[in-house]
């Protein structure tokens, strides 16, 4: 499968942030080198081999050149607005600056803004639109423009490429907060599910397939759910965390130097730090017990 056939994918990972860790950007590299092998054709010794996504690995073909179906051009991480109301979420300035020092060392992942930059909390599936249509008006804009190194202008200043699939990355445990009563709109799921689709990360003691069999939304869009199987297990958390580093604990190697060096330069992460948003509802349950 030439590149020019190969399907141009961008990743989107919304969450928290609270704060960024080596876990959130190895789930990007883990759902890039799954689907870079997804719907991989191989060519070993004049024989054609093809897997499909549910395969993890396909030991049979190792030794040939394997190109897959999608083409990874970008990472996307959009932190949270504060008015998500989240127990211990710090300022969306601070998470953000976290983010830009921790993916300074990343070539294809970026943090972008425009999440935290809303006058209130705003839906996924409305963070989802929101950038897709920016790849519409990029796709637009870059047609009479000369390409620059960034792989994602390389792809929309090409006037025959296809716009690319824009994609929600997340943990596998994302999938049963589908079943949290009022946390999710059931039309917005089905619009993520039929004109995005996911990408999920499995972790230790979560069982997506089981999550979707017991769904009958999610096991009709099963086809557009990509699970990805962490043989590596990672249990890192953002609130585990935060926990050492209000207790004066050591935090290194969890999360990137440099993001230590900016807590602690600003002193984010307290004791006091984690009482805010106490008591409080997260919005979505907010917003829908006031619809009542």
């Amino acid at each position: 499968m030439s590149v020019k056939s190969r399907i141009p994918l961008i990743l989107l990972a919304c969450g928290s942030f609270n704060p960024i860790t080596n876990m959130h950007m190895r789930l990007f590299e883990l759902a890039r080198d799954h689907l870079h092998q997804t719907g991989l054709e191989t060519m070993a010794y004049g024989i054609s081999f093809s897997c499909c996504h549910n395969s993890f690995r396909c030991p049979s073909v190792q030794r040939g050149k394997r190109q897959g179906r999608y083409q990874v051009i970008e990472g996307i991480m959009s932190p949270v607005n504060d008015d998500y109301r989240k127990k211990g979420l710090v300022s969306a300035r601070h998470r953000i600056a976290m983010a830009k020092l921790a993916l300074e060392t990343s070539d294809w992942i970026r943090v972008d803004p425009w999440e935290t930059e809303q006058e209130s909390w705003t839906e996924t599936v409305k963070v989802l639109r929101h950038h897709y249509n920016e790849l519409q008006s990029k796709k637009e804009f870059m047609k009479n423009k000369q390409p620059t190194e960034r792989s994602t202008e390389n792809f929309l200043s090409s006037q025959c490429s296809a716009l690319p699939e824009l994609k929600l990355l997340c943990g596998a445990d994302f999938l049963q907060t589908f079943q949290t009563p009022n946390l999710w709109k059931k039309e917005h799921i089905q619009e993520i599910l039929e004109q995005f689709g996911l990408v999920c990360i499995s972790r230790a003691g979560s069982d997506p397939a089981q999550y979707i069999n017991e769904s009958e939304l999610l096991t009709k869009f099963q086809h557009n759910i990509f699970l990805v199987k962490e043989w590596i297990q990672n249990e890192i958390s953002s609130t585990q965390i935060r926990y050492a580093l209000s207790r004066g604990l050591s935090v290194k190697y969890l999360i990137p130097d440099s993001v230590i060096a900016y807590i602690a330069y600003h002193n984010i992460y307290t004791e006091e730090s984690e009482q805010k948003n106490e008591g409080d509802l997260l919005q979505p349950l907010k917003l829908h017990n006031t619809a009542m």
